[in-house]
């Protein structure tokens, strides 16, 4: 029966290494491992169904297999002098797939649940094994805190990838936002407005109202108006006020616009076709 090795870290607590041959068991199952937690986030996360049913399947089952192999060898008591690696590249390879996820559109709640169930169907296969191995009892209760604990590191340094990247586009989109409202406050030609719109992912409405407010409360009023409302406070003219461009307030939507604006210093100027 495989011995039970424990080894103290640096902090003093003791957590479990395996066995060479029980580590070599396990690595033979991160095969089927790595399919059925595919399988599983296809089934059970709508957003994944089919990102993952082409080449990105085949990218995440190797991602599974890598990660979870580095933390084999992290566990395992035939480590070498460059224990640490596989944990550092597993972590930075989560990293990197979260900002991926922002790329392809994907939220970071459904990031989330997809590693939810890669922690189960791996801690599935991995203990079956691990039993089947004669692992005993108290070892098993190690092992698993390990399991978790390494798939919670992956998962935060995903969601520390989306975020970041979620900031960089958010930033850039907004920079892209602003040249568009100079474009169309500047009078720049029409062909030149619509690129800058397609650059933004703007959506061009049928018209725009112009709002004049104090800076201070633009941020506040921008909430409450409709999406897409561009804003702009960098033009001299406008002397410490923000300009606001609401788009279709037209019509019936005029009043809503009011109403929005009612209490505030703000002035209301004509809907007017949004390129002009």
């Amino acid at each position: 029966m495989p011995r039970r090795v424990l080894r103290r870290t640096r902090t003093g607590d003791e957590s479990v290494l395996l066995p060479p041959e029980t580590v070599v068991a396990l690595r033979g199952e991160l095969a089927r491992v790595a399919d059925d937690v595919v399988d599983q986030i296809i089934r059970e996360v709508p957003p994944y169904e089919d990102a993952f049913s082409g080449p990105m399947g085949e990218t995440i089952r190797g991602a599974v297999q890598v990660a979870l192999g580095g933390f084999l060898s992290l566990i395992s008591d035939s480590r070498g002098p460059d224990a640490l690696a596989p944990r550092s590249s597993a972590v930075d390879g989560a990293y990197q797939l979260g900002r991926g996820e922002v790329r392809s559109g994907r939220t970071a709640d459904a990031l989330l649940s997809a590693y939810r169930i890669g922690a189960r169907v791996s801690w599935r296969h991995l203990s079956a094994k691990a039993v089947e191995q004669g692992i005993d009892p108290a070892t098993m209760a190690s092992f698993a805190e390990l399991v978790f604990a390494y798939i919670d590191e992956l998962s935060a340094a995903s969601v520390a990838g989306h975020r970041d990247e979620s900031a960089s586009e958010g930033r850039i989109r907004q920079r892209m936002v602003e040249r568009l409202a100079r474009h169309l406050l500047t009078g720049a030609p029409e062909a030149t407005v619509l690129a800058s719109a397609e650059r933004a992912e703007w959506t061009p409405p049928v018209t725009l109202t112009a709002v004049l407010v104090a800076e201070s409360q633009a941020g506040t009023l921008l909430q409450v108006l409709r999406r897409g409302t561009l804003l702009t406070t960098d033009l001299p003219e406008l002397d410490g006020a923000a300009l606001l461009m609401v788009p279709d307030a037209h019509d019936r939507r005029r009043a809503t616009l009011l109403r929005a604006v009612r209490d505030r210093d703000a002035l209301v100027g004509p809907a007017r076709p949004w390129v002009d």
